[in-house]
């Protein structure tokens, strides 16, 4: 009876691994609340770094994983002239651009993806 009892949790623990396992692969990591499959990453045509003279860093705030670091890519990326590049771990984002930003303009179209940048820096 007490074997049973114990074989009957264990495979209640197995079985909810696997499901939070399973879910994490399609929907990714549950930090971001999100229940969708993950976006298709957004690619820049322009490609070449030359054409691109003003380059900024970014502290962003809330970015914990690679869809979070996705959605902002995408965010920049889908304004022509600009090439954004996220790292999660550093939680920053690297972003090349063929006209000058600002910071206001760029804090407004992170924000609206959920996220907050700390800092803002031009590298020349």
């Amino acid at each position: 009876m007490g074997n049973a009892i114990i074989t009957a949790i264990l495979i209640l623990i197995v079985a909810a691994a696997v499901y939070g396992t399973v879910r994490r692969i399609r929907y990714g990591s549950a930090c971001c609340g999100t229940k969708t499959p993950a976006e298709k990453r957004i690619k820049v045509k322009d490609k070449n770094t030359a054409n691109y003279p003003y380059r900024y860093l970014l502290d962003v705030d809330g970015m914990h994983c690679s869809n979070c670091a996705r959605r902002i890519e995408n965010a920049l990326n889908k304004t022509d002239g600009r090439w954004a590049t996220a790292d999660v771990a550093g939680k920053q984002v690297n972003l090349l651009s063929k006209h000058e930003e600002t910071e206001s303009e760029i804090s407004e179209v992170i924000s609206r993806e959920g996220y907050t940048v700390r800092s803002f820096m031009a590298i020349m």
